[in-house]
């Protein structure tokens, strides 16, 4: 397992500027990071500077594993002009394969309340089988990211794991799969090993944040050592994003997390 901080939220005592918080972020030991989107065209991402970024990336061996498509779309709402969507994602795969990301990170947006949702999903399932059609050979993969309708995101669509491996399931592409952030899944109350045993080979990147709170792991609730086991039983053995908000020095903040790591692999 490698972790990945996500340096919108971790490393900011290095100050604004990206480049430099990766490499206070390769200072620390880690070998990969994650943002939000390169251009800061949602909040509350900010613009990056991809030359210096690519620039530090080069520099300090850092790996970037992950960013978000821009801009964020409501899929379902009318009058569904997604337009916007499919050209920002021809930019956003030309910033990744500068950066030498293989991952973008896609959402749902809010459901209509005036169709049904067995419908909305499968209409969701064509907007990605057209958008993974038009980036082949890219080399990208996009992820589907569940999202908590119960504390942050009221009226996702997709708010549950089963949904996305479902839409995943539709597009019926390696190139394609699901983001399993434990923290939405937490919050929603989902078993992970069932999740994930449901979820097969589908999930193709993880993100971390403790609940309640979104600190980081130790700071909430999470049963850790059983929650890595869950993750590492279902055959997960990629990048783990850490998004979440610091309750102390970024550095610091990881130190619990990597012990747990640490003495789950001494202990097999």
């Amino acid at each position: 397992m490698l972790f990945a901080p996500n340096v919108e939220l971790l490393f900011s005592e290095a100050g604004e500027d990206y480049a430099d918080r990766i490499r206070a972020a390769g200072a620390a030991g880690f070998t990969a990071v994650e943002f939000w989107g390169p251009l800061g065209r949602d909040l509350p991402s900010r613009p990056k500077d991809i030359p210096a970024v690519a620039a530090a990336l080069e520099e300090t061996g850092v790996s970037l594993v992950a960013q978000l498509a821009e801009p964020r779309t409501q899929f379902m709402i009318p009058p569904r002009d997604h337009s916007e969507f499919y050209r920002g994602l021809d930019e956003g795969v030309e910033i990744a394969r500068r950066l030498g990301n293989r991952r973008i990170v896609v959402q749902s947006g809010t459901g209509f309340p005036g169709a049904s949702r067995a419908s909305q999903l499968d209409d969701l399932a064509e907007v990605f089988t057209k958008a993974v059609a038009q980036i082949e050979g890219s080399g990208i993969t996009l992820v589907l990211e569940p999202v908590n309708t119960r504390v942050d995101h009221p009226g996702s669509l997709v708010d549950r794991t089963g949904d996305a491996v479902y839409v995943a399931r539709c597009v019926g592409s390696p190139y394609f799969g699901v983001l399993f952030d434990l923290y939405h899944s937490t919050v929603e109350g989902e078993d992970t090993a069932a999740v994930l045993a449901n979820a097969g080979g589908l999930v193709k990147y993880v993100q971390f944040a403790d609940a309640p709170g979104r600190g980081e792991p130790g700071s909430g609730a999470i049963d850790w050592p059983a929650r890595l086991r869950d993750i590492m039983d279902a055959g997960y053995d990629g990048p783990i994003g850490l998004e979440y908000t610091p309750t102390q020095d970024s550095a610091a903040s990881t130190q619990y997390i990597r012990g747990v790591l640490d003495r789950l692999h001494t202990s097999r």
